[in-house]
């Protein structure tokens, strides 16, 4: 039954392909920011648990799978049953503990037989494969989980926090630079300079982070929400007082903002 409803889908969207005309316009470069955005529609109700939410965005996420392969069929000749094909036969290979012989004494080892099995089908480097469209600070803890696996790695955490303020105290110094005028760079070299220190700040923390087994991605969204939440308290309070945010000062904003801690 699974099967035959999978079928009658992808025929539904072939259809609107055909006779929808907005959906006869789309190109995979023209939908493709959508797919982002259903992905992350997809993370979003994981994250607030909603499970009948994540069934509807789950449904909305395959429908841009499907549509990509219909739309790509037209051209590079190639079907679902081959998208299907591909990740069959990519899992089977990539699992040789599963479906062969291979003994492995748990996920660590896992992971490092499927970057080796990446290797061995054809990519030059171990960071092959990190999207370059992936949000920077994932991007980057990836990355280092990819070198990680090989052995490029700190021995403790204790050194990753040293590098960490290694690099926030460069970051201050050329802070100081841009504030003065005793050095011979241009501002546009001391701004491209100081945003670099900045990146390696950023980068040093996701290493932190890492060592701490906090997914520093995960972390900032929920300070993101977290922060979204407060702020909204304090707009309510403001309100509450017949007041605008413009007619208020930090001070009293900061009062609520207190508050807000507290409650939230």
């Amino acid at each position: 039954m699974t099967g035959n409803k999978f079928n009658e889908f992808v025929e539904i969207v072939k259809r609107l392909r055909k006779e929808c005309p907005w959906d006869r316009e789309q190109t995979n470069d023209s939908i493709k920011a959508a797919t982002i955005e259903e992905a992350y529609e997809v993370v979003e109700s994981i994250e607030k648990k909603n499970y009948n939410e994540l069934k509807n965005e789950l449904g909305d996420l395959l429908l841009h799978v499907v549509f990509h392969t219909i739309i790509a069929s037209e051209t590079d000749g190639f079907a679902i049953d081959d998208v299907i094909d591909s990740i069959r036969e990519k899992l089977i290979r990539r699992h040789p503990h599963v479906f062969g012989e291979v003994k492995v004494s748990g996920p660590e080892e896992v992971k490092k037989n499927w970057e080796e099995i990446k290797l061995s089908e054809g990519r030059e480097s171990v960071l092959d494969g990190v999207p370059e469209m992936l949000p920077a600070l994932q991007r980057a803890h990836r990355l280092q989980e990819k070198a990680a696996k090989v052995g490029f790695d700190w021995e403790n955490k204790e050194d990753v926090w040293k590098k960490v303020i290694e690099e926030i105290e460069e970051m201050h110094e050329i802070e100081k630079l841009k504030s003065t005028s005793s050095t011979d760079q241009t501002d546009e070299e001391l701004y491209t300079e100081l945003e670099n220190e900045i990146g390696d700040v950023f980068f040093a923390m996701v290493n932190y982070a890492r060592f701490l087994d906090i997914n520093p991605e995960n972390a900032l969204r929920r300070t993101n929400s977290k922060f979204i939440s407060r702020f909204k308290y304090v707009e309510e309070k403001i309100k509450s007082l017949g007041k605008k945010l413009s007619e208020s000062n930090l001070k009293e904003m900061d009062v609520y903002w207190e508050e807000s801690k507290k409650l939230i």
